[in-house]
């Protein structure tokens, strides 16, 4: 098991700057990281990280809509509130 420590710097090195002032982190990444992915996504949900809506508002179901299959699927990317990371609110930093 991953601690604390080693988990926020995981995070860190993954994931990237958000228009919402957070940080955004693909789902793609956290799977790729390998044993620790179970570990990062309990710390995503423990720190108020919130899975990004799959589709927008709106998008028919149905032949040509996206229908059930797209809501049961796994959120692409979270978006992780800059409360989580503090010490990444440095404009300058990436």
């Amino acid at each position: 098991m991953l601690d604390e420590t080693s988990v926020r710097s995981m995070v860190v090195r993954l994931s990237r700057p958000h228009p919402s002032g957070g940080r955004v982190i693909e789902r793609a990444a956290v799977v790729a990281s390998g044993a620790g992915s179970t570990a990062i996504l309990a710390w995503i949900a423990d720190h108020g990280g919130q899975a990004e809506a799959l589709t927008p508002s709106g998008v028919a179901a149905g032949l040509h809509g996206l229908g059930q299959a797209a809501a049961q699927r796994r959120p692409l990317r979270y978006v992780i509130p800059a409360e989580a990371l503090p010490e990444l609110d440095d404009p300058g930093r990436p």
